[in-house]
């Protein structure tokens, strides 16, 4: 979730009362303000995983409100996109492309200016963006509207996304309300893209204070659900606590980029997927042949801050470390891409037992990272067939 809190524009310290707990970033003359804020990148000793990989040549597919092109980060980064809600807010409207465009800056950031100093830096500076507007901003006037009329565009989406060279796809959106279930084409749409050779990151939900519901689609299998820490490495208290969380990567304080030209810090599992988008853009641009559920494998073998006993539902089995993760990555051979549907070792679309941690031994992420890909138990379906009403319900910003 971005969430418009202290706004910090240039020379300005004008607040937004109701997020008086987020820090403001004061962006005044010096060029660097912004990025002297930006603490998730030291974090994730993203420079000692730039020697290996900045993510070149690899597409991230942001499914989002949509991601300005024209910001001074993103320059260069963007393809051409899809738009599939078809109305609402348009570019420069104050609602339009706000989250997918600090979403697409946490992957891709490049900064600007003659030094490349100042402005927000992602963890996979030299990855493409694939922009596909799913979902409009909360304050969009159409987004009810969108919610009623376009129940399709996430999974149609997910699809055009494969199908145009995605090989990340980021999902920093989700459903955790009291009627949140599983949607056939959602599922279906996951699954195609994994089966794909494609990558399905999604934020694992900002329930941690209300209901702590599951959050659709991280709760799909194969899904790499993401959860939020904050500067300790300690689980955020928003973050929701779920059987399905893969990893946690930082989501407070996060330094996000907005169209209009300011920076601002926000909070949110959105956050937190987009670093995860990233990090599996740099493994995927290292080691190009490891399919998406080695990938899962060797982001949860190598985390930081890990939970006691190895995993727990704050924290899946930690916080992710990048370069631990390219040096495992680049040691391993690359498994085929599993084609048919496989057992899921949780219960399909419900609360199941705690998984066991991920293999830390690289033979045994080998051994196991097929047969934990990317795919549905068959009774799901039987599932799902009572629950197609819900299929018009639509995904929100997390």
């Amino acid at each position: 979730m971005r969430v418009p809190a202290r706004r910090a524009g240039r020379l300005s310290t004008a607040l937004a009362g109701a997020a008086a707990a987020l820090v403001l970033i004061a962006q005044p003359a010096a060029a660097d303000a912004v990025r002297d804020a930006d603490w998730a990148l030291a974090a994730l000793h993203a420079q000692q995983a730039w020697r290996i990989s900045k993510g070149a040549g690899v597409t991230v597919a942001v499914l989002d409100t949509g991601v300005d092109g024209t910001h001074p980060d993103l320059t260069g980064q963007v393809l051409p996109g899809k738009d599939e809600i078809g109305f609402g807010a348009k570019p420069g409207d104050s609602t339009w492309a706000r989250h997918g465009t600090g979403m697409a800056a946490i992957i891709a950031g490049h900064g600007h200016g003659s030094d490349k100093d100042s402005g927000v830096l992602g963890i996979a500076p030299r990855a493409r963006i694939l922009p596909v507007r799913v979902i409009l901003e909360d304050k969009d006037p159409q987004r009810q509207k969108a919610r009623q009329t376009r129940g399709d565009a996430l999974p149609d989406g997910i699809r055009w996304a494969v199908d145009h060279g995605a090989d990340v796809i980021n999902l920093s959106l989700g459903d955790d309300s009291a009627t949140a279930a599983p949607v056939a084409d959602e599922d279906d749409a996951i699954q195609y893209a994994l089966s794909k050779d494609v990558v399905v990151v999604a934020s694992a939900g900002n329930g941690g204070q209300d209901a702590d519901r599951s959050s659709y689609p991280a709760a799909y299998p194969g899904v790499i659900a993401v959860a939020a820490v904050d500067q300790d490495g300690k689980h955020a208290a928003f973050s929701t606590r779920r059987w399905y969380a893969s990893v946690a990567a930082p989501g407070v304080d996060v330094v996000i980029a907005d169209p209009d030209r300011t920076y601002y810090n926000g909070w949110g599992t959105s956050a937190a997927s987009a670093y995860v988008s990233g990090t599996a853009a740099l493994i995927r641009s290292a080691n190009p042949r490891l399919n998406p559920a080695q990938i899962k494998q060797v982001l949860q073998a190598t985390t930081r801050h890990k939970p006691a006993g190895g995993r727990s539902d704050s924290l899946g089995t930690g916080m992710i470390d990048p370069a631990a993760a390219l040096a495992l990555a680049k040691r391993m051979k690359p498994a085929p891409v599993a084609q048919a549907p496989a057992s899921y070792p949780q219960r399909y679309f419900a609360p199941g037992p705690t998984p066991a941690p991920a293999p830390a031994d690289p033979d045994q992420v080998l051994g196991d990272g097929v047969a934990a890909g990317c795919a549905a138990a068959g009774g799901g379906l039987i599932v799902l067939a009572a629950l197609l009403w819900f299929r018009s319900r639509r995904s929100r910003v997390l």
